[in-house]
């Protein structure tokens, strides 16, 4: 089994705290099925935010999912000119018998756009 690294983002509409409870916690599922995993493979995850959303923790969608007894910790994203608002990214470390190649980043709605390399 190997430690692998998963990475998505998700733009938010607006800074509710219901909002953004929902689109993470779709964002995270999607993760989770697109890479046939199980919350019990997950090691840590990583939600940054962008510096225009406080209306709450990201991981705070992460434990309505039942995702309790995972590390889990929010950063805030780098206040860059220009960059997209309201996004919420994730890197979440797993365990996973696939390779690296096979890995399913997951960026949704208009994030979609932020890494059309590796976007799924």
């Amino acid at each position: 089994m190997a430690v692998r690294a998963v990475r998505g983002a998700v733009q938010l509409e607006r800074d509710e705290p219901e909002h953004m409870h929902e689109q993470v916690s779709k964002l995270l599922t999607a993760i989770l099925e697109r890479n046939d995993l199980d919350p019990d493979d997950l090691i840590s995850v990583w939600f940054t935010a962008t510096p225009d959303l406080h209306s709450d923790f990201p991981a705070v969608a992460a434990r309505k999912l039942g995702i309790t007894d995972v590390p889990l910790i929010c950063a805030q994203e780098l206040d860059i000119e220009g960059a997209m608002p309201r996004v919420v990214r994730i890197l979440a470390h797993v365990e996973t018998p696939l390779p690296k190649s096979d890995v399913a980043h997951v960026y949704l709605g208009a994030a979609a756009s932020l890494r059309k390399d590796i976007a799924q």
